[in-house]
C-alpha cells in the first residue's frame, strides 16, 4: 500500500508539493479551508470585473518551466504568457499639483540605458553594469542557494562559489540601498534597483544586496502575464494535481496536526513525537504517514501543534519580523485609463521615512508604533491593459497595493474598517493626481479593500502580514526555518514560511525542497527532468520517505 501524505493548505506551494508526491507514489489528500484553491494566489470576479488578489509580476519563468516539466508537462500547454512592454511605468512623487514626471520601464534594455542616462548622465552604463552582476548573482542563487534544504551546506560550496566568496560575503552583509547607491545618485534610479525589496516584504534597507539579483528580473529578463490572469497558474496546477490522483478536499479547516509521542533517537535527538494525521474542525482525523504543511508557519507552529511539539513557540516569534501587510483596493473604473500601464508604480521622495512607517526601525516593531503613511509607494496594475475581458465593454479593472504596518488590527473592526475605507478613497487620489487622471475616484463604480485583518482571518497570516517574514539576513537562507521539523519529522513545510522564501516562485522550488528530504537529495541542484512515476521508491537511506516504518524512526520502536 502507498504511504498517505496530508498537505495543509491548497495555496500554490501545497497545491505543487501536492502534485509531486502523487506523481512520486504517495496516495496524497490535499485539505483546503476555504472554498477554492490558490490562497494568496488568488482571484475575485464581482460586477463583471476580475482581479488577481495576489501576486501580479510573472518573474523567474524559469521556475514556473522546471516545476512543470517535473510533472511531465509543458507550461505553454496551460498558459497564455503575453510579454509586456513597456514592463512597467514608474511615477515619482510629483513638485506641486503637476502630474509626475513618468518613466517608463520598456521591454527593450538599450531603450532603458537611454532613458536612464536622460535622468542622471553616465547612469545607463553604470545601470547596464548593476544589470549584468545581478545576472550574475541570479545564476549563483539558482545554481548554488535556492534549490537547497541546507541539510548540506557544503555541497553548495563549489569552486565557482569559492572563487566569489568575498564578492558573496559583502553582497550578504550590506544593505541592497547601499549596493544600489554606489551604482546611481539620482533617487528614482535608486527606486528602480531597490523596490524588489517590498516583493521581499521588506525595504532597501534592510534586505542583504544579495537580492540585487531581482534586477535581473525586469531589467534583462523582461515581464511576463499569462492572459486571463495569475490564477491560470493554479487552475493548471489544480488540473496537474488531479490527473496524478491528488484528492483535494475544500472546506475543510484543520484545526490540529495530530502527533502522538516518540522518544529520541541518535538519528532525532531533538525527537518529541510522530504525526499521525490532523484534526478537522468537525472532529474528523485524517490519518497520514507524513503532514506537509503549506499553512502560515506562525500558525502551523503556534496553533497546530501541541506545545510540546512545537519547534517555533511564540517567544521565537517577538525577536522576528513580519514584513510588511497591504491594503488592497480592486476597483471597476467606467472609462479608459492609458496613462497606467499594465504595471506601475508609485515612489514618495521620502522613501526613508515611508519604509519607516510600515517597518519600524527595529527587528520586530512593535505595531503600536507603526503607522499608515500620509502619503504613500504604491505599486498599481491594470491588466485590462493587456487582458481587455478582465473588465465589462467601455470599463478598466485597477488594482492597487500599499504596503501597510503588518498590524492585524487595521481593518478589524467597524471604526478601523471606516478608517482602511477612506485610506483607499484618499490613495486613489494620490493614484489619480500624480498620473494625470482626473477624476479617478469619482469614475470607481465597484470597488472592494482588503486589510491587514483581511489576511490575518482569511490566511491566519502573523500580524496580518501580506507576504511572510521579511528577508533580512537572519530570517534568510540557512537562517531562515527549515522545512523539516526538528521534533516532528515527519512534519514538512511549505510555502513563504519556509525555505527559500516569499514570492511565487519560491514557493514553488520550496515543494521542490520538500521532495528533496522525502528522497535524501542534499544537492543544491534542481531535480532532472520530468520526475519518473513512482520515484520516491529510490528513497535514498538517508532520506523520510525509505525511514517510513523503520522501526529506529517509529513510536515503541527500537532505539
Amino acid at each position: 500500500m502507498s504511504r498517505r501524505v496530508v498537505v495543509v493548505g491548497g495555496g500554490i506551494g501545497g497545491l505543487a508539493t501536492a502534485a509531486l508526491l502523487a506523481r512520486g507514489g504517495a496516495q496524497v489528500t490535499l485539505l483546503e479551508r476555504h472554498a477554492t484553491l490558490g490562497g494568496r494566489v488568488g482571484s475575485a470576479s464581482f460586477d463583471g470585473f476580475r482581479f488577481d488578489t495576489g501576486p501580479s509580476w510573472y518573474f523567474m519563468p524559469e521556475v514556473v518551466e522546471h516545476l512543470f516539466a517535473l510533472l511531465g508537462e509543458r507550461v505553454e500547454d496551460h498558459l497564455d504568457l503575453v510579454r509586456l512592454d513597456p514592463a512597467y511605468r514608474v511615477f515619482p512623487e510629483p513638485v506641486g499639483s503637476a502630474p509626475s514626471a513618468m518613466l517608463e520601464v520598456t521591454g527593450d534594455p538599450e531603450l532603458n540605458w537611454k532613458a536612464f542616462d536622460a535622468l542622471e548622465p553616465g547612469a545607463g552604463e553604470a545601470m547596464r553594469a548593476y544589470a549584468a552582476e545581478s545576472s550574475e548573482a541570479y545564476r549563483t542563487a539558482l545554481d548554488h542557494f535556492l534549490y537547497t534544504t541546507f541539510q548540506r551546506p557544503d555541497r553548495a560550496m563549489s569552486a565557482s562559489v569559492l572563487r566569489r566568496a568575498g564578492t558573496l560575503a559583502r553582497l550578504l552583509t550590506q544593505p541592497l540601498a547601499d549596493k544600489v547607491a554606489g551604482a546611481v545618485e539620482h533617487p528614482v534610479l535608486r527606486q528602480v534597483l531597490g523596490y524588489h525589496a517590498v516583493f521581499l516584504g521588506s525595504s532597501p534597507y534592510r534586505v542583504p544586496a544579495l537580492y540585487s539579483l531581482m534586477s535581473h528580473l525586469d531589467l534583462v529578463d523582461g515581464v511576463r502575464y499569462p492572459r486571463g490572469g495569475m490564477y491560470t497558474l493554479i487552475e493548471a496546477l489544480e488540473r496537474i494535481a488531479c490527473g496524478h490522483g491528488v484528492r483535494i478536499r475544500t472546506n475543510a479547516d484543520v484545526t490540529a496536526i495530530e502527533v502522538e509521542p516518540a522518544p529520541r533517537t541518535l538519528r532525532h535527538p531533538r525527537r518529541t513525537g510522530q504525526a499521525r494525521g490532523v484534526r478537522l474542525a468537525t472532529g474528523e482525523v485524517v490519518a497520514a504517514d507524513v503532514v506537509v504543511s503549506g499553512a502560515d508557519r506562525h500558525h502551523t507552529e503556534t496553533a497546530l501543534l501541541g506545545a510540546a511539539h512545537r519547534s517555533l513557540p511564540e517567544q521565537w516569534w517577538r525577536d522576528r519580523g513580519p514584513g510588511i501587510s497591504a491594503m488592497l483596493v480592486m476597483a471597476g473604473v467606467r472609462g479608459e485609463l492609458p496613462e497606467l500601464a499594465h504595471h506601475s508604480l508609485f515612489f514618495t521622495r521620502d522613501w526613508t521615512g515611508n519604509f519607516a512607517d510600515i517597518l519600524g526601525d527595529g527587528r520586530a516593531a512593535d505595531p503600536s508604533t507603526l503607522r499608515v503613511p500620509p502619503v504613500a509607494s504604491a505599486y498599481v496594475s491594470r491588466t485590462t491593459a493587456t487582458d481587455p475581458g478582465a473588465a465589462p465593454p467601455g470599463h478598466e479593472n485597477l488594482f492597487l497595493l500599499v504596503p501597510f504596518p503588518a498590524d492585524a488590527a487595521l481593518g478589524a473592526d467597524a471604526a478601523s474598517r471606516a478608517e482602511l475605507e477612506a485610506h483607499a478613497d484618499r490613495f486613489l487620489d494620490q493614484v489619480g493626481a500624480w498620473a494625470g487622471v482626473p477624476g479617478l475616484r469619482e469614475r470607481v463604480v465597484t470597488r472592494r479593500v482588503v486589510g491587514p485583518a483581511d489576511f490575518a482571518r482569511d490566511f491566519s497570516a502573523w500580524r496580518g502580514t501580506a507576504l511572510g517574514m521579511e528577508h533580512t539576513l537572519r530570517q534568510s537562507a540557512m537562517f531562515r526555518p527549515g522545512d523539516a521539523s526538528p521534533r516532528v519529522p515527519n512534519l514538512l513545510h511549505v510555502g513563504g514560511g519556509t525555505i527559500p522564501g516569499v514570492g511565487l516562485p519560491m514557493c514553488l522550488i520550496s515543494a521542490e525542497l520538500v521532495v528533496k528530504r522525502l528522497l535524501g537529495e542534499t544537492s543544491p541542484r534542481p531535480l532532472p527532468t520530468p520526475l519518473r512515476h513512482g520515484f520516491l521508491d529510490a528513497a535514498l537511506p538517508g532520506g523520510l520517505w525509505s525511514r517510513l516504518g523503520h522501526a529506529a524512526d517509529v513510536p515503541g520502536g527500537r532505539r
